[in-house]
């Protein structure tokens, strides 16, 4: 472990610190993840993606990292309402299907892992960074359905809702405040970060420009020869 991880003891709590060579190990298996995707078939089901659908995802993954740190607020124990950051991984689902998603999405929370992460052992350590994050890329099972685009972000929010509050039952369950169960304050605490970024995402989504300019940006995404009516999402 000390290749990748080393100890911090600090008023008498344990936890980790990423070294040089762990972060280098997470960036390169955070790469590898995203060129997989290449490998894979089309949401349309015409083969590999090309060059520019790639491209498409590498932009919306991007996109998602920066906004990631673009922080409305941030909860004292680790948590934070972000600017959109979580749409544009769902949205990767939206464009080219789940085996895409899933493996944008892990190499999504890999990154996530070397900003400031908080790790007090690697079970935690994936739950929080490498399953949670992952959770978002459910979106692509959406992607072909009726308002594909809001039931892929709310399933996506809800699949790392489910492990931030298993990560704070299993591995914070000492934070809890007296009088409250484990479990209830973990939902509790997660749902306020997570519940008010999906809010306030779904409310621009429902803009009906913006919804327009998403359905065409995935229509050209998908390189269609004719671009047709944008479907109703």
């Amino acid at each position: 472990m000390s290749l990748f991880l080393e100890k911090v003891v600090e008023d008498g709590y344990t936890s980790y610190n990423i070294t040089k060579g762990g972060y280098i190990f997470v960036v390169v298996l955070a790469v590898i993840a995203f060129l997989a995707i290449s490998y894979f078939i089309n949401a349309d089901g015409k083969g590999r993606l090309s060059v520019k659908q790639l491209t498409v995802s590498a932009l919306c993954l991007a996109l998602a990292f920066v906004l990631s740190n673009v922080k409305l607020f941030k909860l004292p124990m680790g948590g934070s309402v972000t600017v959109f950051s979580m749409f544009f991984v769902t949205y990767i689902g939206y464009l080219y299907g789940p085996r895409v998603s899933l493996s944008a999405a892990f190499a999504y929370g890999l990154l996530q892992m070397i900003v400031d992460p908080y790790i007090i052992s690697v079970p935690q350590m994936l739950c929080d960074y490498v399953l949670a994050f992952t959770a978002l890329g459910v979106a692509g099972f959406f992607h072909n359905t009726k308002y594909g685009m809001f039931k892929g972000y709310v399933a996506g929010v809800l699949g790392r809702f489910i492990f931030a509050v298993l990560s704070g039952v299993v591995f914070f369950a000492d934070y809890t405040p007296e009088g409250m169960s484990p479990l209830g304050y973990s939902a509790a605490y997660n749902g306020s970060y997570l519940g008010a970024e999906a809010f306030l995402t779904v409310v621009v989504l429902l803009i009906p420009a913006v919804r327009t300019a998403l359905n065409r940006i995935k229509n050209e995404a998908l390189e269609k020869s004719v671009v047709k009516q944008a479907q109703t999402v």
